[in-house]
């Protein structure tokens, strides 16, 4: 399972040391070496297991899918967001990380705003 690409449907093959690879930065992380760039290219579609070659030279639209079984390997990559929020248990369950919307907000003062009290102090002052 690729880390890079959430959504990757095939495995291409690195023509260098002819190992299986979701994409090329789990090549990198895996080996001391650059991947070789080559123009026939090895993969293995994901959801029917099969393996097949692409001529890179030759490479048309009806190329995006697998021969095998028509799976559309050419897709806008996912890849993982860094997500900062809370985690907490099912809201359906345990509903105290919630806002209640139904309750007010107190109001806040401002600095430029005085109470009556406080402006009647001052003004005795």
């Amino acid at each position: 399972m690729c880390k890079h690409i959430l959504n990757a449907q095939v495995s291409i093959r690195a023509p260098c040391c002819k190992q299986w690879y979701d994409c090329s930065e789990c090549h990198a992380e895996k080996q001391t070496h650059k991947l070789v760039k080559t123009m026939e290219m090895g993969f293995l579609c994901k959801k029917c297991k099969k393996a097949f070659y692409k001529d890179m030279e030759k490479y048309e639209e009806s190329d995006e899918f697998c021969p095998y079984c028509d799976n559309h390997y050419v897709i806008e990559a996912k890849i993982p967001h860094a997500v900062v929020g809370v985690e907490g248990e099912d809201a359906r369950i345990d509903a105290r990380m919630l806002k209640d919307e139904r309750v007010k907000a107190k109001n806040n003062h401002s600095v430029f705003e005085l109470d009556p009290d406080e402006e009647a102090a001052l003004l005795d002052f």
